[in-house]
């Protein structure tokens, strides 16, 4: 079948010497793997390979086969241009650990448009702004509406946070936050992309990440912590 679908970039891998196996999150489809073929062989293999940067949303023309191996583009052209996000150190160490999280958090082969345009929306926002440094944050805390573990906060006054619950209380144990975490991730609760910044001290940002990292790990099945997780805490130390 063919078709024309908006795509965002979730991963590529060099395989062999020439080709590419790139995983993306489709608007029509969900999430999808192609092959491109001789990606490092061509004239414009430097062109062609910038198109699967982390995160870049494409406009793609492929043909899906539907029989769970890899599908095959057609045409891809870039749907959003950035002109910051793969330029600025801090934005590009932001996207290459998110796509790092969503590469272990999506994992239905199924179409999820309301999480497609929630991506697309923040992505957009983050290309064109500098106050930055919850984004990721922010970005991941949201992304569990869509993937179905957001935390209840019908009792959001309570002392405490379980994380394998996801729901706030007036006990301690062994999967719930202290009362200085809960408090610092009421405060997350509340932040929007707009009305994120100087909330949180350095080491406070590193708690609330731990807490978010911990929060996928008991809510996805087979979750692993980002490589690149290092490299993002020492870009915002």
């Amino acid at each position: 079948m063919q078709v024309k679908t908006k795509a965002i970039v979730i991963s590529s891998l060099k395989f062999q010497e020439k080709s590419l196996i790139v995983k993306c999150f489709t608007l029509s489809n969900g999430l999808k793997s192609y092959f491109v073929r001789d990606a490092f062989s061509s004239r414009k293999a430097s062109q062609k390979i910038a198109y699967f940067q982390p995160l870049s949303i494409l406009e793609i023309e492929a043909v899906h086969k539907n029989k769970g191996t890899l599908e095959n583009f057609k045409e891809i052209k870039t749907a959003v241009p950035f002109q910051t996000i793969h330029t600025d150190i801090f934005k590009s160490t932001i996207v290459m650990f998110l796509s790092e999280m969503l590469h272990y958090s999506i994992q239905e082969e199924e179409k999820n448009e309301s999480l497609f345009v929630f991506l697309e929306t923040a992505l957009t926002w983050l290309d064109n702004h500098d106050e930055i440094s919850n984004f990721h944050l922010i970005l991941l805390l949201e992304t569990t509406k869509y993937l179905g573990f957001y935390p209840d906060v019908s009792d959001v006054n309570l002392p405490y946070f379980e994380m394998n619950e996801g729901v706030f209380t007036l006990f301690q144990g062994g999967s719930v936050l202290t009362e200085h975490e809960t408090s610092l991730f009421k405060k997350l609760l509340d932040l929007r992309f707009d009305n994120s910044q100087k909330v949180f001290h350095v080491i406070e940002r590193q708690i609330l990440l731990k807490i978010i990292i911990d929060y996928y790990s008991y809510h996805l099945e087979g979750f692993k912590k980002p490589k690149s997780l290092d490299v993002l805490k020492e870009i915002f130390s």
